[in-house]
């Protein structure tokens, strides 16, 4: 079974498929390719608790499920169906590729299982700032009246969108590099890659194959591949890309924007790509104030959402109204609160340089919380760039010392705290040491620049104890 071998669920009657791993995409894979007649056998690296609660309802199935190795190729194998996350040199892919035998993710086991009436996807990707956008997508097609959801790596399955019952317009799809590095026949209606900057290169191992990943999404699309006219690789991608006849490159820009371009004038986003005449003609589409927050990448967000929406043919109207309507995730440059004239800020979900400097981009003074696992990131640039926004930082994590370190290099005036503590009143004393350094109409804002897996399970969990710390503070505690 190839990547250009006809699907269908009738494809996969009597084909020995390995699943390889248990979890979020795994589990439901196994039982969809079950149901569809395969026989499957499932590997899965860990042999504990949680993997044989997981394994467990898939062997009354009569899934073969294999705890505690997940480097062997089952004989018989001809195709692997992968979780995104494992990585491309393990064993068990070497000895496929050494068998002739195709790997795909769940993403793209979903697209050949879509039937011959299936809705159109609009994809995003990029290095931050996907899930927003895809809520906004989502958001803005929701008020044209067409029937979408907001899918892929955003927390909704794609093969429960493709095989479920409701039947949709237009689906707004979240794919990671991972999920796009094993999806080679993925051929979306339009796509965005919003911005490109180092992050998972331990998985990639390089920056060259982490940006040819993503660039995989603009593959055969059909009408527009969206990109960021501020990070000149994004637009590279397109150019690279082997699209259908007549799909365009449609750029974004905070600035005023030329044509097949959508931008910003007088705090207006304005649209000069999906207009009659664009030499000459604009479209207006909302106000930056519709936008929230309203910081600059989050506008950037925006613009892309409404170039997929445009794309599609949504009209303007639609494009303000969803805009008014999206409420973003919680941990995304969120307001917990104003304390005698002091501001806080969580964006616990800023897990890598480039996000930890758009959100530094959006305040002017700023007593900065960071730190947390680097996986292989300097800090040496995002400290210069923001270096005179900074009054203070307080650093915390694993890998705080590589960004004192950059402090110390690029900004030897701010002061600095250095919390060594990784218990769970970390937090509270780095909040408190925080008040101490700010002064009112200072931002104490929580970006840290790095993943959070050292002291927390995950960003929310951080982004959860930060915002108790700050009410703390506000309840009167030290």
């Amino acid at each position: 079974m190839t990547a250009s071998e006809p699907s269908g669920h009738s494809a996969f009657q009597g084909r020995h498929i390995t699943v390889a791993g248990l979890g979020v995409s795994g589990v439901p894979a196994a039982r969809v390719l079950h149901g569809l007649g395969a026989r499957v056998t499932v590997v899965n690296d860990g042999d504990d608790e949680r993997a044989r609660a997981q394994a467990a309802p898939l062997e009354a199935l009569g899934v073969t499920v294999r705890l505690g190795d997940g480097d062997t190729l089952p004989e018989g194998t001809d195709l692997i169906v992968t979780a995104p996350g494992w990585r491309p040199g393990k064993p068990l892919f070497a000895a496929a590729a050494e068998a002739g035998v195709p790997v795909w993710g769940d993403v793209e086991l979903a697209w050949r299982l879509r039937g011959p009436d299936a809705a159109p996807w609009l994809a995003v990707t990029g290095t931050n700032g996907k899930t927003t956008t895809v809520q906004m997508l989502a958001a803005i097609l929701e008020a044209a009246g067409l029937r979408t959801a907001a899918v892929g790596n955003i927390g909704v399955s794609l093969l429960d969108a493709v095989l479920g019952e409701e039947k949709y317009d237009v689906l707004a799809v979240e794919l990671s590099s991972y999920q796009l590095h094993w999806a080679p026949s993925l051929r979306a209606h339009s796509a965005a890659v919003l911005n490109l900057a180092p992050d998972h290169l331990d998985w990639h191992g390089s920056m060259e194959a982490y940006a040819a990943d993503k660039g995989r999404v603009y593959e055969g699309n059909r009408v527009a591949c969206v990109y960021n006219t501020a990070d000149k690789a994004t637009e590279d991608l397109v150019r690279a890309a082997d699209v259908e006849e007549g799909c365009r490159a449609v750029g974004f820009t905070l600035g005023t924007p030329g044509p097949s371009q959508l931008g910003v004038v007088d705090g207006i986003l304005v649209d000069r790509a999906f207009v009659a005449d664009r030499q000459k003609n604009a479209q207006e589409l909302a106000e930056v104030s519709d936008v929230r927050p309203p910081a600059p990448h989050n506008i950037a967000n925006a613009l892309a959402a409404a170039a997929l929406a445009r794309a599609f043919g949504v009209p303007a109207r639609a494009v303000r109204d969803g805009l008014r309507s999206f409420t973003p995730d919680a941990h995304r440059i969120a307001h917990v609160a104003d304390l005698d004239g002091v501001t806080y800020i969580d964006d616990s979900k800023a897990t890598n340089t480039h996000a930890a400097e758009a959100s530094l981009a959006a305040y002017e003074s700023i007593v900065w919380i960071a730190g947390g696992l680097a996986k292989g990131a300097t800090f040496d640039e995002l400290v210069a760039r923001s270096a005179k926004r900074l009054r203070g930082a307080v650093l915390m994590g694993a890998d705080r010392a590589l960004i004192r370190e950059a402090l110390a290099r690029h900004a030897p005036e701010v002061p600095v705290v250095d919390l060594g503590r990784t218990d769970t009143g970390a937090m509270l004393q780095a909040v408190q040491e925080a008040r101490r350094l700010a002064r009112p109409g200072d931002t104490v804002l929580l970006a840290p620049a790095c993943a959070s897996m050292d002291m927390f399970t995950n960003y929310n969990k951080r982004g959860d104890a930060f915002a108790a710390a700050v009410r703390e503070l506000g309840a009167g505690g030290a």
